[in-house]
């Protein structure tokens, strides 16, 4: 089912605790925190050897790393990032990335990644 903006109040609160968790592969959990129709936050925890394949989404994304050390591969390049650096990919570029350490990284997405909520 599709959501417009009146099935979003205009303040969402999502505690750590209450987030929705969920393991869409082996070595990912994700939790989904607090989103609107325009926004959507979630947290990735990567265990180290974890390697996503390369993909891509019409949502723009904000990267930033919590903790831990990750490889991003995008447009035929690959950069190391760990804790406190972050970067964005507009929607429609393909990237990966893959965990060098145990990582936790906080993901923006726009608008609401609606397929991580169903």
């Amino acid at each position: 089912m599709s959501k417009t903006t009146t099935d979003f109040p205009d303040l969402v609160v999502s505690t750590h605790a209450e987030a929705k968790s969920s393991s869409p592969e082996s070595g990912l959990t994700r939790n989904v925190l607090a989103y609107n129709d325009k926004l959507f936050v979630a947290e990735h925890k990567m265990i180290k050897g974890w390697a996503g394949a390369m993909h891509s989404h019409p949502h723009d994304q904000a990267v930033y790393i919590v903790s831990g050390k990750i490889r991003v591969n995008s447009q035929g390049k690959s950069f190391d990032l760990g804790a406190g650096d972050t970067f964005v990919v507009r929607g429609g570029v393909e990237h990966g990335a893959s965990a060098i350490e145990d990582s936790v990284v906080v993901d923006v997405f726009t608008p609401c990644r609606e397929d991580y909520i169903v």
